[in-house]
């Protein structure tokens, strides 16, 4: 029995390698495994690069000999000292002040100013106007109210009849009177300016 199987396998191993023989013998026939002649040997040899060209150094000509110059004349100048520049300094900040703001001036009213009170009050000097003896005789009376204006001086500069008493004579002697008076400037935010103001003059016969 052991004989046997030592006979199988060994008949195996035969017929493998019978087959291997026989695919290396086909390979060949048909030129796919290189014989042994013609197996060429490969050598390599290193090529050195080419030794880089030598620059030549260009050639210099021989220095000349530069001509000796007499030495000229020089004529002093005096010259000031340049100072050397000082380091700038940036002066130390101070806070800027606020611009002040003006108040806008005060713009008075062109036209005067209308005394609440009779005119008599602010007149220290005021004389009473005198009865004209005509009107006297004629037995005219009656109330004249004059409009007047004074200038910043306290000055009467104008003056005119707001309501007469029917009697001409009488209202120009109201006229007349007031013009001599001499008054108390009237004044806004304590500067003199110029006013107006009624005055009324009551003309009475006495006796009657």
């Amino acid at each position: 029995m052991k004989l046997q199987l030592a006979w199988d396998k060994l008949t195996g191993v035969t017929l493998v390698a019978a087959m291997h023989v026989a695919a290396l013998w086909g390979l060949w026939q048909h030129r796919l495994i290189p014989g042994p002649d013609e197996t060429a040997a490969l050598f390599v040899n290193f090529i050195a690069p080419p030794a880089p060209a030598k620059q030549e150094a260009p050639t210099r000509p021989p220095p000349q000999a530069r001509p000796i110059e007499k030495p000229q004349p020089r004529q002093i100048v005096a010259e000031s000292p340049t100072p050397a520049p000082a380091d700038y300094i940036a002066p130390p900040l101070t806070p800027t002040p606020a611009p002040a703001i003006e108040a806008p001036p005060v713009t008075l009213p062109a036209g005067p100013v209308v005394m609440a009170a009779e005119l008599s009050v602010a007149c220290p000097e005021r004389p009473a106007p005198g009865y004209p003896p005509l009107s006297r005789r004629m037995g005219e009376a009656g109330i004249t109210v004059l409009k007047v204006e004074l200038d910043e001086r306290g000055q009467v500069v104008a003056a005119s009849v707001a309501s007469g008493s029917a009697y001409p004579r009488l209202d120009e002697a109201a006229l007349a009177a007031v013009k001599t008076w001499r008054c108390t400037p009237a004044r806004r935010d304590g500067r003199p300016v110029r006013a107006v103001a009624l005055q009324p003059f009551k003309f009475v016969l006495q006796g009657n």
